[in-house]
């Protein structure tokens, strides 16, 4: 087994890494002031972006939630990896070598790694399958469904052989044990052993944003398979079905772009979808669409609390017209609440999926597809009415019943005045009457949801953004605790130790200008100098926390031109302050790009000053005390350090 990484090597990773792609990779992150960019946090659900990345510092923190930590805890936190695993696959990315403190050389830690890589092996064999003549069903299926080589290529379809135990066996030579495969879901257990899962079906593979393979769905080719329609691989460690969308590593970036996403409701519907140009498509996983897709959807739109509803971004559900389909409509629905964006169903003519709309009727009927899609409210009120019958009064009253809650959701006030207005239509009944069955639904929902909105205001109370202020003391910034990095290859866990944080210091002057100097110092060391830097870690500090900071730079000043400055300033501290010097890197400093290198040498000139001019008070009370006949030694040294201190605050102030 491999010792701990050494040191020198995770600095590299870390210092090569940058974080914003990684993170990137997750949430979408927008331009948030000088060096910082923001986003929906993926560790806590909110409206308000308070998830900041620094990506020139190395370092992420949620004003919200308080998780912050670097690349490697960003790695550990969202894929629940190992700090070992974090490392190396960053250096696998990068193409470093890593060298460990044995001499020895990478090994896998626990078996998400080897399920992983069993499962981008296996994917690899299906789409070499796929060129066989036993796939030649499998070509013709994609063939007839409008998809030749380069679409199944572009998408990684492949084929898995009518056979017991083909895909085992070639794993098996690869290295991976029966227990792995078995574990990954590639392999099934029977009463004669092991099999492989899928069997005679085209291979879709599913991946996570990052593009790493987590799992497949298979489709049955023949008519004596008795299998489902679609199999997908089992629950894993690495796969979750309510976790993941497929297509989502494709779509993600026109998604984020084009603040707009498309949800459809098959593998084949993802494929026509962006070969038809809407490259924003991507689907459940053989289930309904939940609150796990809703969180993951929001972070890569991008999806924020805008009061202006018409600059919010798109979500664009398509649903089969039957029972299935109109099943899927209402979970949907069940959720859009969830939601800030607008959300919308776009139907077909004909009830054609996308995948039969491209093949009956060309690229841009899918593209008109998604042009002409109806809003979700519109959509739902529709369906609700088209379950009365409107020509009785009787009829006529239950769909006022039923159809009142649904325009009693609706957000945005203007848009809720027009839709009372379309239902009075629609039914034709007075509006007055649809007016008063809204206003009666909306007090019903208000009252039901109070406990959920106390809860959720709970949760939410501190997502504030920080804007470009630094977090004052006492601001809603909650605590958090580093995962502890290279400590935790020792077995050692930071996490467990409850540390300071900002909101732990308190609002005087003096430390107030402390914490602003110590956030200069940290993330622009540079534009304040190695000289005056170095003067202010010798400045006396008025709070015996923020102290701890200042010897921690005192003592990290050889990295000062280092991309590793924030991380050397981290291990220098005791461990339960490696959380406070992260927030202090990352609060945003309130200046705007071209102030930043005035403001930070004048903050830390302010705090030399006021060191000075406490030495000067100190040195003139000595001065008093002293005799100048008795001692006329002392009495000149301390004039001499009167006139030193004294020429140092004329120097700081260009006098």
């Amino acid at each position: 087994m491999a010792g701990l990484i050494r040191r020198n090597d995770i600095d590299e990773v870390r210092s090569r890494t940058n974080l914003a792609d990684i993170v990137g990779d997750y949430v979408t992150l927008k331009n948030a002031g000088v060096g910082s960019m923001k986003g929906l946090c993926p560790f806590h659900e909110e409206r308000s972006p308070s998830f900041h990345v620094r990506p020139q510092v190395g370092f992420y923190h949620c004003f919200g939630c308080g998780e912050g930590g670097d690349v490697f805890t960003f790695l550990q936190k969202m894929d629940h990896v190992t700090f070992s695993e974090a490392v190396e696959r960053m250096a696998g990315r990068l193409g470093y070598e890593l060298h460990y403190e044995d001499g020895g050389s990478a090994v896998d830690h626990g078996n998400k790694a080897r399920i992983l890589s069993a499962n981008k092996a296996a994917e690899d064999f299906f789409i070499a399958q796929l060129a066989t003549p036993e796939a030649e069903l499998g070509r013709v299926f994609l063939g007839q469904r409008g998809f030749d080589h380069s679409a199944a290529e572009r998408f990684g379809v492949g084929y898995a052989p009518k056979s017991y135990d083909a895909l085992g066996k070639h794993l098996k030579t690869l290295g991976y044990t029966e227990a792995e495969l078995v574990t990954a879901g590639l392999l099934g257990q029977g009463d004669r052993g092991a099999y492989d899962r899928f069997r005679g079906r085209l291979v879709w593979p599913i991946r996570d944003v990052t593009g790493q393979t987590l799992g497949f769905g298979a489709r049955r080719l023949r008519d004596d398979d008795t299998g489902p329609k679609y199999l997908n691989t089992p629950e894993t460690p690495v796969y979750h079905k309510s976790q993941v969308l497929y297509g989502l590593d494709l779509a993600k970036r026109d998604v984020a772009r084009g603040r707009q996403i498309v949800v459809v409701e098959g593998y084949t519907d993802v494929m026509a979808c962006h070969l038809a140009g809407v490259t924003t498509a991507v689907a459940t996983c053989g289930t309904a669409f939940g609150v796990d897709h809703v969180k993951i959807v929001r972070r890569v739109l991008g999806d924020v609390a805008n009061s202006d509803t018409t600059g919010t971004g798109e979500v664009i559900f398509t649903f089969d017209p039957d029972e299935a389909g109109q099943k899927a409509a209402s979970r949907a629905f069940s959720e859009e609440q969830r939601f800030t964006a607008q959300t919308f169903v776009a139907v077909a003519p004909d009830g054609l999926d996308p995948c039969d709309l491209r093949l009956n009727r060309g690229d841009d009927a899918v593209r008109r597809l998604v042009t002409t899609r109806k809003p979700m409210f519109e959509f739902m009120i529709r369906r609700t009415l088209a379950g009365h019958n409107l020509e009785t009064v009787e009829g006529r009253v239950a769909a006022l019943r039923a159809s009142a809650p649904v325009v009693a959701g609706i957000r945005d006030q203007s848009m809720g005045i027009g839709y009372t207005r379309n239902l009075a239509g629609w039914l034709g009944v007075d509006p007055s009457e649809v007016t008063r069955a809204v206003a009666a639904a909306r007090t019903a929902l208000a009252r039901s949801s109070t406990e959920a909105d106390g809860a959720s205001a709970t949760r939410d109370r501190g997502s504030a953004d920080p804007g470009n202020r630094p977090a004052p003391a006492g601001s809603a910034v909650a605590e958090y605790h580093p995962t502890g990095g290279e400590l935790e290859q020792q077995g050692f866990d930071p996490a467990g130790e409850s540390g300071p944080s900002i909101m732990d210091l308190p609002t005087d002057q003096a430390t107030r200008l402390e914490r602003d100097a110590l956030m200069a110092m940290l993330q622009y060391p540079t534009e304040i100098g190695a000289e005056m830097l170095a003067r202010a870690t010798v400045v006396g500090f008025s709070n015996n926390t923020l102290s701890v900071i200042r010897d921690a730079v005192a003592t990290s000043l050889e990295f000062i031109n280092s991309s590793e400055w924030v991380a050397a300033v981290v291990r220098a501290v005791p461990s339960p302050f490696a959380s406070l010097v992260q927030q202090l890197a990352i609060a945003p400093i309130p200046q705007r790009a071209e102030q930043i290198p005035d403001y930070c040498r004048e903050i830390a000139a302010s705090l030399i000053q006021l060191d000075l001019l406490r030495a000067k008070a100190d040195l003139l009370g000595s001065l008093q005390r002293t005799d100048p006949v008795a001692e006329p030694e002392r009495y000149a040294q301390i004039q001499q350090d009167l006139m030193r201190v004294e020429q140092e605050r004329r120097t700081l102030r260009n006098e």
